[in-house]
């Protein structure tokens, strides 16, 4: 669970409304149709933009921005590093004993490639087809999100240029125009919402997410050619070592 993302909004939000409650109050901002056509013109653009399966999948992919198990860089390089250690001791097939501990499935198939003695191009060839569709996939998730915030505001303006066509056509009435005016920027209002306080904090929180992903899997894919080739254990972590932050590098062989 992402603590951060979740204090965050609860955080934005519940400033925002404190600031409706002791300005006009809350009441004046509630307008129903101005939410259907911000709320249900942009579900309706997003879907008509999309493929429904890859809406439905883009959708899902959201509560990464909730709900998260966290890796750890130094944890994963230390399993490669005893991964090294097995293999230069009792040979590379020997890690086939060690498939039941990945958890990770692009670990474990560049393991089982390694252990059935494919070639190291081949391995390579592979596993970079499998990342770069992972990198795919969390693109067009992103994008289907993003997408959101570029299409709030803009139905949040049709709504508002709506309002003001009634508007104009009410000038007969001084006493209406104010009022009339008000709910009219609703929309801009309620675009603005879904785009800054929902849409945009989950899409950037899901990039990071899926950066942090692709850097898991960059240190993966060093190690499982480092140990294929052979490699000396401690070279393997000096390679290993090198995806992180001086601060953070440790070594097993001190």
């Amino acid at each position: 669970m992402d603590i951060g993302s979740i204090v965050g909004l609860v955080i934005a939000w519940a400033l925002v409304l404190w600031s409706l409650v002791i300005g006009v109050g809350i009441g004046p901002y509630i307008d129903f149709p101005s939410f259907l056509i911000v709320v249900g013109g942009s579900i309706g653009i997003v879907m008509a933009a999309n493929p429904i399966n890859k809406l439905i999948v883009g959708l899902k992919s959201a509560s990464k921005a909730f709900i998260y198990i966290p890796h750890s860089e130094q944890n994963l390089i230390s399993q490669l590093v005893d991964f090294a250690v097995k293999a230069r001791r009792d040979g590379i097939l020997s890690l086939e004993s060690e498939e039941e501990n990945m958890k990770d499935e692009f670990l474990k198939k560049g393991i089982r490639l390694a252990v059935d003695g494919t070639e190291p191009e081949v391995i390579r060839t592979v596993l970079e087809m499998d990342f770069e569709n992972m990198v795919q996939r969390h693109e067009a998730n992103i994008g289907v999100i993003s997408y959101f915030t570029d299409i709030a505001p803009a139905m949040g303006m049709i709504g508002t240029l709506i309002g003001l066509v009634a508007m104009l056509l009410n000038m007969s009435d001084p006493a209406a125009i104010g009022p009339a005016m008000a709910v009219a920027l609703i929309t801009t209002f309620y675009g603005s919402l879904i785009a800054n306080m929902i849409s945009t904090p989950i899409a950037t929180k899901m990039k990071i997410r899926s950066i942090e992903e692709q850097h898991l899997r960059e240190i993966m894919l060093a190690g499982i050619m480092a140990i294929q080739s052979g490699d000396n254990p401690r070279i393997v972590e000096q390679k290993l070592n090198a995806y992180l932050p001086p601060s953070q590098r440790k070594s097993q062989f001190d």
